[in-house]
């Protein structure tokens, strides 16, 4: 792997000396290889963001998170990484990265990146290694290899399965099984070891000393796992669902306690930089053990999925709220807020999806059952953006989203690359619908993605969701995100939050105040509803005089 080389911090530092800047702040995700396409091989590269840089800058975000730049087979999408410490030649160099994070942090925008410690790529020199120096070696002990079960070892060890479908375990040429939860070109690390644990700490100051700000850490409730034999069995389990998880930590690969200490380790490397860097854990757990990720002890964040996976429905989602900043405060955090990723339908569809029906069949079905209304999809997404945008603690916003970007369900098969898709013998459709590359253009080969075509086929029409066609119209979706990351910067204040009307709202309407008298209320329902008095600042969708208009949020401003 390549060397760590340090880079001076006064030169690559954060942008200003806040201690806790990502406490109330908006990250950005970048899937890097469909944001811009800087040499015209189709796939989107660190150049081509540098390019784009100005438009994270004018949409107005605190920091920007990058998904996997790592070599790498792309098993994955990128999270099977060869090494932890370059860049895919496809993507740029590592004056490239520097060049970003340089031009970052003049802009006023940190930069977090992904680290995918609970697996490497098979590809990966350990385990290309390991495979090499054959069972009971040192190598094999970074990994996770057992002998089969049967009487000729050939069945698995355990019946664990992996998340993309399939078994757990794959068996090599000399007759072990190697552990992966989730594609078998993505080898679990076992972190037992020391030298696992060691060489995690030395990759985490790698990209420390080259100015990084922090960290997302991917399937962070994954690395901690019961190896002692005989290895358990967890019984019949058609997929792993945080609901499914034990409460005191006892899963055999899930959520297991033990995780903690390795992030406690993290914690004291990024307590070494001032100000200490930050990390954010996507972690599938239960609610009540999400603040132990969270901890100051530990990473200090972690994703907040609860609020994505409920309804846009008021009782709902101010249950959620409530849950979250409960238990922010309880592990002396703040909340997270996230309504799209790199993992799932985008919200401007999901909403749009009818109630009771199958997301998985809609998608299958190339986006034809049920038929979508998409403007009704989109005017959900953006009341929620803007109630989510209101709420204290950081927000995480996904690439393409501030266009108001639909998945992209009508992909071929021919053009699908997630592994899911083959791993789940055709059943899943899988994550490329949310992956496709951003249109910056109304033209052009890839309506201005690069100079050629992209890695996924864009969707006739896209162009007339680019930024270019946005850009300017005061009714746009980019036009309304740029609004309210301005307004939310000079309207934040503390960390409170108290709903008003408690108990006596009318259905479907959510009403709380923020501190300095920023108020915003959503109508979650079908039904017009009193707009409460006040200065309007911000409207999702038109408003008119005293009426709020049904899937509308608005952010008003009241004498206190």
């Amino acid at each position: 792997m390549t060397n760590p080389t340090p880079v001076n911090d006064d030169q690559h530092g954060p942008p200003d000396g806040s201690r806790e800047w990502w406490r109330q702040a908006v990250v950005y995700q970048v899937y890097p290889r469909s944001f811009a396409d800087g040499d015209g091989d189709g796939i989107g590269d660190l150049p081509g963001l540098l390019s784009r840089l100005p438009h994270l800058a004018a949409l107005g975000v605190d920091a920007l998170w990058l998904s996997p730049f790592y070599p790498s087979e792309l098993a994955d999408g990128g999270y099977d990484v060869a090494d932890y410490r370059d860049v895919d030649p496809r993507l740029g160099t590592l004056d490239d990265f520097d060049a970003l994070v340089a031009a970052a942090h003049r802009s006023g925008i940190r930069v977090v990146v992904d680290i995918v410690p609970n697996h490497s790529s098979h590809l990966h020199p350990w385990f290309q290694q390991a495979l090499a120096a054959g069972p009971g070696s040192l190598e094999r002990e970074r990994y996770v290899f057992r002998e089969g079960r049967g009487p000729n070892g050939d069945e698995p060890p355990t019946d664990w399965l992996s998340c993309f479908g399939g078994p757990a375990w794959t068996r090599v040429a000399d007759g072990s099984w190697y552990l992966h939860l989730f594609a078998p070109e993505q080898p679990d690390f076992n972190w037992d070891n020391p030298e696992v644990r060691q060489d995690f700490l030395r990759t985490l100051r790698f990209w420390c000393n080259r100015g990084v700000d922090g960290f997302r850490v991917d399937v962070a409730h994954g690395l901690a796992k019961d190896l002692t034999e005989p290895l358990r069995d967890v019984g019949a389990v058609e997929r792993y669902t945080a609901e499914t998880l034990p409460t005191d930590g006892s899963h055999p690969f899930w959520d297991r306690d033990e995780v903690h200490q390795i992030f406690r380790e993290w914690r004291r490397v990024f307590d070494e930089y001032d100000p200490p860097r930050v990390a954010v854990a996507e972690a599938w757990v239960r609610n009540s053990r999400r603040s132990l990720y969270a901890s100051r002890e530990g990473l200090g964040q972690a994703f907040n999925f609860d609020f994505l996976d409920r309804p846009l429905d008021a009782a709902a989602l101010r249950d959620s709220i409530d849950t979250a900043l409960h238990d922010a405060r309880a592990a002396g955090t703040t909340a997270t807020w996230v309504l799209s990723n790199h993992d799932v339908i985008r919200h401007a569809s999901r909403y749009a999806i009818p109630p009771g029906a199958d997301r998985e069949t809609w998608l299958l079905s190339g986006g034809r059952e049920p038929a979508l209304d998409r403007a009704e999809g989109l005017r959900k997404a953006l009341a929620a953006t803007l109630l989510m945008l209101a709420l204290p603690g950081s927000a995480y916003l996904y690439q393409g989203e501030e266009l108001g970007l639909p998945e992209v369900a009508e992909l071929a098969e021919e053009d699908l690359q997630d592994p899911v898709w083959t791993r789940s013998g055709g059943r899943v459709k899988g994550r490329d619908g949310c992956r496709v590359p951003l249109p910056w253009t109304r033209g052009g080969p890839s309506y201005g993605f690069g100079p050629n075509g992209s890695w996924l086929p864009q969707p006739e029409g896209w162009g007339g969701l680019s930024v270019e066609a946005q850009d300017g119209r005061p009714d746009s979706p980019l036009e309304l995100y740029r609004a309210a990351l301005r307004l939310r910067r000079e309207l934040v204040g503390d960390e409170s939050l108290s709903w008003v009307d408690d108990g006596g709202a009318p259905p479907g309407l959510l009403h709380f105040r923020r501190t300095g008298g920023w108020h915003c209320v959503s109508n979650l329902s079908d039904a017009p509803a009193p707009l409460p008095a006040g200065e309007l600042l911000l409207a999702s969708a038109h408003s008119g005089p005293h009426v709020l208009p049904p899937w509308t949020t608005v952010w008003l401003l009241r004498e206190e």
